[in-house]
């Protein structure tokens, strides 16, 4: 069984057994411990009470979507890393999910193995940047409306780095960055991407 260093569990809600029992299964040969879940209210009360390494949620499930437990656990400010699941990751579902504070959008049709691989990646890069809050900044006026993986996308995007770049260096897929910068544009009123970093450097130099 192979060693790994995240300690606690991951809890996954998926209402289809056949989608969280394969991924939960390669989890466990890797040296985790996995709770799957497919009520969402059991999911919630176990994402609130106990030390969970990662949280990973089915974003369509019929009684309570993943959108609306995101909502209920408030994943923006939970402790652990929160990943979402969908079938098909279109643009306003990862804009949504991350706004709810969801770290990355994975796409199902990735096979179980390289979704856990994907995982572990994001776990380590998620321990780093909540333990030494070494989030790369972008300093200007406003930049406290951003969380601080949108002023590390940011930071990206005033680099002049596409998604894919961005997405390889912050561990993110290119979907979950374009996802980020809607929404930071949004959120400082850019029109489009070159409004965006205009808006950003005459702010540095004013």
């Amino acid at each position: 069984m192979p060693a790994h260093d995240f300690g606690d569990e991951i809890l996954i809600i998926d209402d289809d057994p056949r989608d969280s029992e394969p991924l939960a299964a390669v989890f466990r040969s890797e040296g985790f411990r996995v709770t799957t879940f497919q009520d969402g209210a059991l999911f919630i009360n176990a994402a609130r009470e106990r030390g969970a390494a990662c949280l990973i949620l089915d974003i369509n499930m019929p009684e309570r979507s993943g959108l609306e437990i995101l909502r209920d656990i408030d994943a923006a400010s939970h402790d652990a890393l929160v990943l979402v699941l969908s079938g098909v990751v279109t643009i306003p579902i990862a804009v949504e999910a991350v706004k709810l504070g969801a770290f990355d959008v994975i796409e199902k049709a990735f096979d179980p193995r390289t979704i856990v691989e994907h995982t572990r990646t994001l776990m380590r890069a998620w321990r780093i940047w909540r333990d030494n809050s070494r989030a790369r900044s972008v300093a200007f006026p406003g930049v406290e409306r951003l969380s601080q993986r949108e002023r590390e996308v940011l930071a990206e995007i005033t680099a002049a780095a596409s998604n894919k770049e961005a997405g390889r260096s912050l561990g993110l897929s290119p979907r979950t960055v374009e996802a980020h910068r809607a929404h930071i544009m949004q959120k400082l009123g850019a029109k489009n991407t070159a409004d965006l970093v205009r808006l950003v450097l005459r702010k540095r130099s004013s």
